[in-house]
């Protein structure tokens, strides 16, 4: 089998585990852990930067005022992303936090379509079809606005639009972004 997507599995798996980890921590303030996890991840990328020797590009591409508004907007999103999923797992509402990741990539597609203008094949609608009913059928039978999962689908998929069009890598995108938060966050904890 193709090593991409034994990536893609063990990735999916280790995301389907993390709501049994931030469970556990669930006597630990939302607040507290998001920032622990943008310090540490913060620190870590910016760790690998250095270890790649690669802090001068970083630097240079960081400054650029233009990119800083692109990704201080994806800072934005992020964060309220994370929150939202560690508060809600730990408060119980587990549902509503996977019923937000079945809507995402739905909401991904469509802002596919309507905002980078990508075209699906006719075939391609059958399965977005399914899927959107299947999530409608789930959001209906919730019984109430499931303003925690809508929160996370549009959270985490305005921030993958931003990300599809901003400028630097991944790398250093997710370190940019956790050092913008990273002083909020410091400020927390101290």
């Amino acid at each position: 089998m193709n090593k991409g997507i034994w990536y893609a599995v063990g990735a999916y798996a280790v995301w389907g585990l993390f709501p049994i980890y931030w469970k556990w921590l669930h006597q630990v303030p939302a607040l507290q852990l998001l920032s622990h996890r943008i310090g540490w991840s913060f620190f870590l990328l910016l760790a690998v930067i250095l270890a790649t020797r690669q802090w001068q590009a970083f630097r240079a591409a960081a400054l650029n005022r233009r990119v800083l508004r692109i990704y201080l907007i994806a800072a934005v999103l992020i964060g309220v992303n994370w929150l939202t999923y560690v508060w809600a797992v730990n408060a119980g509402f587990i549902v509503e936090t996977s019923l937000g990741y079945f809507i995402n990539p739905l909401l991904s597609v469509l802002m596919g379509v309507l905002f980078l203008r990508e075209r699906l094949r006719a075939w391609q609608w059958v399965p977005i079809g399914m899927a959107t009913a299947g999530v409608l059928y789930l959001t209906f039978a919730y019984g109430a606005l499931p303003w925690i999962a809508l929160t996370l689908a549009f959270s985490f998929g305005l921030y993958g639009l931003i990300k599809k069009v901003a400028p630097l890598s991944s790398l250093y995108g997710l370190t940019l972004e956790t050092g913008i938060l990273f002083l909020p966050a410091l400020a927390y904890l101290l």
